[in-house]
């Protein structure tokens, strides 16, 4: 793998990037950066209304972006047996098309190495969406990634090219009332 540097270096100047997360592979950049999320949704031909979900490096991020969440939010992220996203309403500093109409955005705290240096180096977090275009099937392995997603992002991570991913993350909605709903288990 390339020096991590260039990978952050590459995030900060706005590009785009397709990397293994701890779930699948995805396509990612800056979180607060409109005009690099607009550029995945191009990629992708996703539909405006349909939100990202955002990868952090702990609760602190969340936090920093998440004006008011309730508890339960920290319980379910300790109870939680494989990654989790949780839907938080009214994000703040995040770029506004990766936002859903609503304002929400979903949020998984990664505890994946190479998704938190990222992070870290960027001090922001990354856009994590699924590396397929929007409407077909996640593909498992980087060998399925669509040639035309491969072309179309600035930068490939060519780290775990080999290995199968196959595992997305549950997602929960919260409320600021604690009230909660499974969207995906």
């Amino acid at each position: 793998m390339e020096d991590i540097q260039h990978y952050i270096d590459s995030l900060k100047s706005g590009k785009t990037i397709l990397y293994p997360t701890d779930t699948v592979w995805g396509i990612g950049c800056d979180a607060t950066n409109e005009e690099a999320c607009q550029k995945i949704m191009e990629i992708k031909k996703r539909s405006p209304e349909n939100s990202f979900i955002i990868l952090v490096d702990g609760w602190h991020m969340v936090e920093r972006y998440i004006p008011e969440f309730h508890d339960v939010c920290y319980e379910l992220g300790d109870l939680a047996e494989k990654p989790l996203t949780i839907i938080y309403p009214h994000a703040k500093n995040i770029a506004p098309c990766a936002l859903a109409p609503d304002g929400s955005i979903g949020i998984r705290i990664t505890t994946d190495p190479l998704c938190i240096k990222l992070i870290k180096g960027l001090r922001k977090p990354l856009i994590s969406t699924s590396a397929n275009f929007s409407g077909k099937p996640t593909p498992e392995s980087f060998a399925e990634i669509s040639e035309k997603i491969k072309e179309s992002v600035d930068v490939i991570i060519e780290d775990r090219l080999k290995e199968q991913m196959t595992t997305p993350s549950q997602i929960i909605k919260v409320d600021t009332d604690g009230t909660f709903k499974i969207i995906r288990g």
